[in-house]
């Protein structure tokens, strides 16, 4: 997925507000994260969980980028369940090269 295929109009300003935060990150590969995550989830978060997940998006990009694709620890104030769960929506992070492309379409040399 690469771009907003949800429609808002059934969202509070609130909810709305945050899905297009989602998307507008800055770096894509956290436009894909949060992106995905919201249009999937937006909709059944509770008041708290809203709260939480505007805490989680004040992070840095690059921080969260580091801590999503384990680069580096992820700090304890994040270790939630609303954390794991935004983090499932990873997108494949790694580089495409030539190896990873031939192992991908089982190609051999």
């Amino acid at each position: 997925m690469t771009g907003l295929s949800r429609t808002s109009a059934d969202l509070d300003p609130r909810r709305r507000r945050i899905l297009y935060r989602c998307w507008h990150r800055g770096i894509r590969e956290m436009d894909l994260v949060f992106g995905q995550f919201a249009e999937a989830e937006i909709g059944r978060l509770s008041d708290h969980e809203l709260d939480e997940f505007e805490a989680i998006m004040g992070e840095d990009d690059h921080d969260l980028h580091a801590w999503i694709t384990g680069a580096q620890p992820l700090p304890e104030h994040l270790k939630t369940p609303l954390f794991a769960r935004v983090a499932a929506y990873t997108p494949d992070f790694d580089p495409v090269t030539k190896a990873s492309l031939e192992a991908r379409l089982g190609k051999t040399q």
